[in-house]
């Protein structure tokens, strides 16, 4: 199992569609005995928080958010946390919106400590 997500800041490694999350987004996660939950800013979106559970390695939860344009949208997620070589976790996502159309799949990484 890849080491815990408490206090680790993730970043996309790519921009989703426009208005979406995007590399300019942060992601500040947090666990407990296997509760995850996160806060995430930056880009288009003003403030998003995610909520969900941990097993191994596999990431199941919800998220809110709300944009600079004054629209909210939610959604689910699942996650596969991967160790990378250089020590830092990944997350390969597979998503879709609840409150709207659509759905895709996304990468976002550890930012090293240099980048915080």
């Amino acid at each position: 199992m890849a080491r815990s997500l408490d206090g680790l800041v993730l970043s996309p490694v790519a921009d989703q569609a426009p208005g979406q999350v995007g590399t300019r987004t942060r992601f500040t996660y947090h666990e407990d005995d296997g509760r995850i939950w996160a806060e995430y800013a930056g880009g288009d979106v003003v403030r998003g928080h995610l909520v969900g559970t941990r097993e191994g390695d596999a990431l199941d939860f919800r998220y809110v958010q709300l944009k600079h344009d004054g629209t909210t949208s939610s959604g689910h997620c699942t996650s596969t946390v991967v160790g990378l070589p250089d020590g830092r976790v990944r997350l390969e996502e597979t998503w879709a919106w609840e409150s709207q159309e659509g759905s895709g799949t996304s990468v976002v990484e550890e930012l090293p400590a240099a980048s915080l």
